[in-house]
């Protein structure tokens, strides 16, 4: 995920509090003030001393010419974190620096810049140091930074059989976020074919809606988390991030605030596209949803070959966690 900075050297305690409200992963203050800003509350703070220098391996470098980016790509390449500013902003060295390494950090101005900051070659700058007295220019800067993190081409798979599988242990995931009908989350039996299971947002004559659910699925299975990884449904747990998307492909970041794990009876989801296959071992329950490919949820029950439904596929291989180039094949 991308890293939120706010930049606080003049000491305005609204600005450091509309910081942490606004979830800044760090805030810059004066040396002789980190005691006093400790108690506004838990945040990671970034010092300058009276000569300018940072703390926590941060260097700050304003570039004016081509000698300032070659000593900010130096900085980089050896492990500093690097916050770049520019005298007239533009996207060029800061193209230069993403290109060599992944410790670039751009100053902004407002949301414009830091939206163009995070995606300039794709990957974008690793975080936006915001630079504002205006307290909604932090709130719309953080949409920005700590929402959407990342978008995954959806496909239309089709549905090729649904079998009862007998009993197994399945995962539901209680976040602190609340969902939006049409979201939910990537799960699947292998990381290079999921589908969208879709959060409890819909109202059902048996349960409440729980929009801050998904129930996931088996304990084995992959779901995405951020930066392109992946993890078991077993591994997640209060305090831990996981990716939520849409239906059209945008994802964000949301914390896991319960895993429960519970043995039920559980179905096997098989679908196809393109010849490649999707598959999931979900809960055999009437709330438990995917996604048809008009955006709208279809419950696991009322699953019919031929049905189509949104997924996801890549190539096959990971190592921990991480995409990998190498032959792996999963049945």
């Amino acid at each position: 995920m991308k890293e939120f900075i706010v930049d606080a050297t003049n000491y305005d305690k609204k600005i450091i509090t509309t910081a942490i409200e606004s979830g800044a992963d760090y805030i810059i203050i004066p040396e002789e003030k980190l005691e006093e800003a400790k108690k506004l509350g838990r945040v990671k703070f970034i010092t300058v001393d009276k000569d300018g220098n940072l703390s926590d391996d941060f260097v700050m470098v304003v570039i004016k010419n081509k000698k300032d980016e070659e000593r900010a790509a130096q900085l980089a390449r050896s492990g500093k974190k690097v916050i770049v500013k520019t005298t007239d902003w533009t996207i060029i060295p800061l193209e230069n620096l993403i290109a060599q390494s992944d410790n670039i950090y751009a100053v902004v101005k407002n949301h414009d810049e830091a939206s163009i900051a995070v995606g300039i070659l794709e990957k974008g700058v690793r975080g936006v140091v915001l630079e504002t007295e205006d307290l909604n220019e932090i709130k719309r800067v953080a949409g920005i930074i700590k929402e959407t993190v990342e978008k995954v081409e959806l496909v239309k798979a089709k549905i090729t059989a649904v079998i009862p599988v007998g009993m197994g242990d399945r995962v539901a995931v209680d976040t602190t976020s609340l969902f939006k009908r049409g979201e939910g989350m990537l799960v699947g039996n292998s990381s290079a074919g999921m589908l969208l299971v879709h959060a409890e947002t819909e109202e059902s004559p048996y349960v409440a809606s729980r929009p801050f659910r998904v129930n996931a699925g088996a304990v084995h299975m992959y779901t995405r988390v951020p930066g392109g990884k992946t993890v078991y449904l077993c591994e997640l747990e209060a305090g831990k991030e996981v990716m939520a998307y849409d239906i059209d492909g945008n994802g964000r970041a949301v914390v896991v605030g319960r895993a429960k794990i519970e043995r039920r009876p559980m179905l096997l989801v098989e679908a196809e596209y393109n010849g490649k296959r999707l598959s999931a071992v979900l809960q055999n329950a009437e709330t438990i949803r995917l996604v048809r490919d008009d955006g709208s949820p279809v419950s696991v029950v009322d699953l019919k070959e031929g049905d189509l439904v949104l997924g996801y596929v890549e190539e096959a291989g990971r190592h921990f966690g991480m995409k990998v180039e190498e032959t792996i094949i999963e049945k």
